[in-house]
């Protein structure tokens, strides 16, 4: 067995989940992860890893346990330095929905590209905040992404139902 990946995903949210295809995009990306990964606890050789990722007050917490449940290492991020990014990302991802309903190939081509482009900065950005502690390879910092996002995402659509 490869030692250097997660084993397990886990998402602790405070909130009940808003939205259905955020929930299911969050199902995929687990899935995803889990199929392929590379996940390198720094200092550490005790791999597979079980994850789990919280996201208390505007930080993100990355809790790692070994295969047999024994916890390892916690860190905790703040949310600060990808505000921009994630605001951005999910502005993008709103006007693809929109440019995909109208159908126009042009724009949703343009749209998705700018898209990815902020996805890999976020991706990059987590990956560079984590390095001293986990190496990630850029795929397995991306799907680490959209998971913070759909946390973000549904925490938002949660704030917006409650205000209707």
């Amino acid at each position: 067995m490869e030692r250097n990946k997660l084993l397990n995903v886990r998402m602790l949210s405070e909130a009940r989940h808003a939205d259905e295809a955020v929930e299911a995009e969050r199902m995929v990306t687990i899935s995803d992860l889990l199929a392929e990964s590379y996940f390198e606890v720094v200092g550490r050789n005790c791999g597979p890893y079980d994850l789990t990722l919280a996201t208390p007050a505007s930080k993100l917490a990355i809790h790692i346990a070994s295969r047999d449940g024994v916890h390892l290492v916690s860190h905790i991020l703040s949310f600060t330095p990808f505000k921009r990014i994630i605001r951005d990302y999910m502005t993008i991802c709103d006007l693809y929905s929109q440019a995909g309903s109208i159908s126009d190939a042009r724009r949703l081509e343009a749209v998705d590209m700018t898209r990815r482009a902020i996805h890999n900065e976020g991706s990059e950005l987590l990956r560079s905040r984590l390095a001293s502690k986990i190496v990630l390879d850029l795929e397995t910092a991306r799907k680490l992404f959209t998971l913070v996002t759909t946390t973000q995402r549904n925490r938002l659509a949660l704030q917006t139902n409650a205000i209707s």
